[in-house]
């Protein structure tokens, strides 16, 4: 019988810090907007996995 195949992440350390540079600059864009709450804390998320 074969062993499955180790997962590999999907996400580097550094992808983390680039999304969490692009959420922070759509949230500015947004900042008037409902949909902005969702947003930082989507960015607040990303801080602590990268």
């Amino acid at each position: 019988m074969t062993e499955p195949a180790r997962a590999r992440p999907i996400f580097s350390t550094e992808d983390f810090a680039l999304l969490k540079e692009a959420v922070q600059h759509y949230i500015k864009v947004i900042e008037d907007k409902p949909e902005s709450v969702k947003f930082v804390n989507l960015y607040h998320r990303l801080g602590r996995l990268g």
